[in-house]
């Protein structure tokens, strides 16, 4: 019999373990390491903010350039291994900064500490490449059946949520009372407690890749154990000619995962509605502040509790997702949650009130978390084995190039064109910022129509629906999905998918 506190299986909540303890550290650590370039480094210089920014500029740098031929190797090299290394790497970078940082700060100019800082989080970030496609692969193996991954994808998404309501307040105190270094020592015992956890998982059939190119086993990919299940049938044929095609080395196995993205319906219909929905919310998170101060009339100070409520709203829809898909499936999870969330921020964009924003802000990351936690198993099943590092490659990337891109527009829109529009159309007033908002919850809005329309059915990630709003067809034998009786990479990159 399983122990009372296993989540899933065994072998997943070894890994869950290991997530948590590291998220925590993660999130102390970004929290400490922004404190102190602003307060420390940077205190009372007008570069401040600046300095603060090239700290998320290393991060995303790492993703937009690095990931896309990591998910290259991660397919080629033995899953579990990857994470190992991929542990040792950043527990010995973390290390690295830790041991410099007990220096006097006068001991190294400016420049230099900033440029230690930033390399070490593009570094960090750069190894995560590696690590969060490998665990998106495992996670595809000790977890089979929709309703199973969208639990463990939920089970993510609420410890996420929850190291990042405990992380931050720890952070400032751990930071002015006991020092930097304690708050990077404790990340670099995270990244050891990972490791361990990682080792301790035993009852993976097999994490190498699926098929080595040269082998006859090339025309019959799909004969491991726990992976059958996550290929739709026109994926299956589609394998082993880009097996073939990727021999050219690391260009051609880069290119034949493109090909492999490009040419399945259901990863393009994700990556669209996911960039889609991206350009809805990156108005969110760039210009909250803005709103919540002018619209909402709240002072700064009490700005955290946003934070809080979101959190905590991230928290109950990761923990309820999993029900709900396996009650509805995880294509209408995903439609119904972007329309639900795009008329939420719509209405966020209307509220006038401290009280009444922040309970919409609640209800409204509910179904954001859900959709997001639907989207986990509609990816593995659309991706082939020998190309979930690729898969995973392709679609971080562009959705954080269209968040950074999302973040930019909406700033430059109400500082820039939308700076002085004011008006009323009835009652209703509206201002920059809010127009902002109830503008992208529209796209936020359209993406989910997208989804309704664009998306196969959840019985089989490659089929097409009976059309849109009908009936979902079954997949075909083994491939089909447990049946369903009527779930950030942050500043230092760790996986919270």
């Amino acid at each position: 019999m399983s122990p009372r506190l296993t989540l899933i299986n065994r072998d997943y909540t070894r890994l869950w373990t290991g997530q948590a303890v590291s998220s925590l550290g993660d999130a102390v650590f970004s929290t400490t390491l922004v404190l102190w370039v602003a307060t420390v480094l940077a205190e009372g210089r007008t570069w401040a903010p600046a300095a603060v920014s090239g700290v998320l500029l290393a991060t995303g740098a790492a993703v937009l350039f690095v990931g896309p031929l990591a998910g290259v190797f991660v397919d080629r090299w033995d899953k579990i291994a990857t994470m190992l290394r991929s542990e040792v790497v950043r527990g010995v970078l973390v290390v690295v900064l830790t041991t410099v940082s007990f220096l006097p700060i006068d001991a190294l100019p400016i420049g230099v500490w900033l440029a230690l800082v930033y390399a070490t989080v593009l570094t960090l970030n750069a190894a995560s490449q590696f690590f969060t496609p490998a665990r998106f692969a495992v996670i595809a193996d000790l977890v089979t059946g929709e309703a199973d991954r969208a639990r463990a994808a939920g089970i993510a998404q609420a410890t996420s949520q929850t190291a990042w309501i405990i992380g931050p307040p720890l952070a400032a105190p751990l930071l002015f009372t006991a020092g930097l270094q304690w708050a990077l020592l404790f990340n670099a015992l995270s990244y050891a407690v990972s490791y361990l956890a990682i080792r301790s998982i035993r009852t993976l059939p097999s994490t190498k890749p699926a098929a080595a190119p040269d082998t006859a086993s090339e025309s019959a990919p799909n004969t491991t154990p726990n992976t059958a299940p996550d290929i739709a049938p026109s994926t299956a044929s589609d394998t082993a000619p880009e097996s073939a095609r990727s021999r050219s080395g690391l260009l051609g196995e880069f290119t034949a995962g493109l090909r492999f993205f490009a040419r399945s319906r259901f990863l393009v219909a994700l990556v669209l509605l996911a960039v889609i929905g991206q350009f809805g919310l990156g108005a969110l998170s760039t210009l909250n502040i803005f709103f919540a101060t002018d619209n909402l009339h709240m002072s700064a100070h009490l700005y955290g509790y946003i934070g809080t409520a979101m959190g905590l709203g991230g928290i109950i829809g990761a923990l309820c997702a999993g029900r709900v898909v396996q009650r509805i499936g995880a294509r209408r999870t995903t439609w119904i949650g972007l329309l639900v969330s795009g008329a939420l921020l719509v209405a966020y964009s209307r509220q006038t009130g401290f009280i009444g924003g922040i309970a919409v802000l609640f209800v409204f990351t509910v179904p954001l978390t859900m959709l997001n936690t639907a989207m986990a198993p509609l990816l593995l099943a659309a991706a082939a084995p020998e190309y979930r590092g690729r898969v995973v490659a392709v679609f971080y990337p562009v959705t954080q190039l269209a968040s950074m891109l999302a973040a930019v527009l909406s700033g430059w829109l109400a500082s820039s064109v939308l700076r002085d529009v004011a008006g009323s159309v009835g009652s209703l007033r509206f201002g920059p910022i809010d127009t902002i908002f109830a503008v992208s919850g529209l796209f936020v809005v359209a993406s989910g129509v997208y989804a309704w329309r664009a998306l196969p059915g959840t019985g089989s990630a490659g089929q097409p629906d009976a059309g849109p709003g009908g009936a979902e067809e079954p997949g075909p034998g083994p491939e089909k999905a447990t049946p369903v009786p009527r779930r950030r990479p942050d500043a230092v990159g760790h996986d919270v998918t």
